[in-house]
């Protein structure tokens, strides 16, 4: 049993994470500004202490007796890196240093990232694995590249030990039941199409319909959250028993269309749900799949959920 702070673990994808910690039996504390997170998120079996990461302070007398990290914390719409960058610096890159300089002075020696495919850009793969070059093409995924770096020094010069999770596109919520609060604001495409379809938005805009694909519509790897919150507890896992630090890709290295996606979630809800076309957005590739051979190998991990459209449908489900 490890004792893990859980940085952003009121969030959607850190609510998950800190469930899959518990059952696993570590011992976790949350650790939450509730900008985006949700007091209805959090478990009364987890200490809870509400701070802020750009606050030197508060996060270094959270991390004082922990034995690792899981990352949660960012601002993570890449149109508003965009328009404002300082906010994403402030956030992101200021708020990770103060984050890896806490561990250094408490002694914790491991974390876990949460990273993004952002960070390869317009990859001139469709299926991307690690080694593809590192090339943000917006604000918020050059962050998530600087934070990887950043780690990559503490290792080399105060031992840290980390694992950066490049996330695909995550969807769904807990089948259990157990984590109520909805994400925020979400830019994605599968939570845009559930709020279309209980009625806060009028339509789904589908940015491009004449891209080089099945239907014409993008392919994206969706990956169901409560399988990326399993990667996190054993990446944690792996590097406490002396894995070595590295970046690994999390997707089902299958992807589904726009169109798909659409076509899956009114099968699920039955009923059918208002869409137009639209322009194509600059720079979205028009496909793009995970690689996780190598989660595969050095975690043991493999996404359960998603791998073809009565996946998609199963995943659906989890967020009615």
């Amino acid at each position: 049993m490890a004792k893990v702070l859980v940085v952003g673990g009121a969030g959607y994808i850190g609510s998950h994470v800190v469930k899959e910690l518990m059952r696993s039996g570590h011992e976790v504390t949350v650790f939450d500004n509730l900008s985006t997170g949700q007091e209805i998120n959090l478990f009364q079996e987890n200490r809870f202490i509400r701070g802020d990461i750009r606050n030197q302070e508060e996060i270094a007398a959270a991390m004082r007796g922990q034995d690792a990290v899981v990352h949660l914390a960012a601002k993570k719409a890449v149109g508003e890196s965009m328009e404002n960058p300082m906010k994403y610096s402030d956030n992101n890159i200021n708020g990770s240093l103060n984050i890896l300089n806490a561990m250094v002075e408490a002694g914790t020696k491991y974390i876990v990232f949460s990273s993004s495919a952002a960070v390869y850009g317009m990859p001139e793969k469709e299926e991307v694995d690690e080694d593809c070059p590192i090339a943000p093409i917006n604000y918020y995924g050059f962050t998530k590249a600087e934070i990887e770096k950043f780690m990559g020094w503490y290792d080399r010069l105060k031992g840290l030990k980390y694992v950066a999770l490049r996330y695909f596109n995550a969807v769904g919520y807990d089948a259990d039941g157990d984590i109520r609060g909805r994400e925020v604001n979400p830019q994605n495409l599968l939570p845009i199409i559930m709020e279309v379809a209980e009625g806060k938005r009028d339509k789904l805009k589908i940015f491009g319909s004449d891209y080089p694909t099945r239907d014409g519509t993008c392919i994206r790897d969706y990956i169901h959250v409560s399988d990326l919150a399993t990667a996190h507890v054993l990446a944690i896992e792996k590097l406490m028993s002396g894995m070595p630090s590295q970046a690994l890709n999390l997707g089902t290295g299958s992807g589904t269309s726009v169109k798909e996606m659409l076509t899956a979630a009114e099968q699920a809800l039955g009923k059918k749900i208002p869409a137009e076309y639209a322009p194509r957005r600059p720079g979205d590739p028009a496909v793009l799949i995970a690689s996780a051979a190598k989660a595969r190998e050095l975690l043991g991990w493999e996404a359960t959920y998603g791998k073809d459209e009565r996946g998609m449908v199963s995943i659906i489900r989890t967020m009615l």
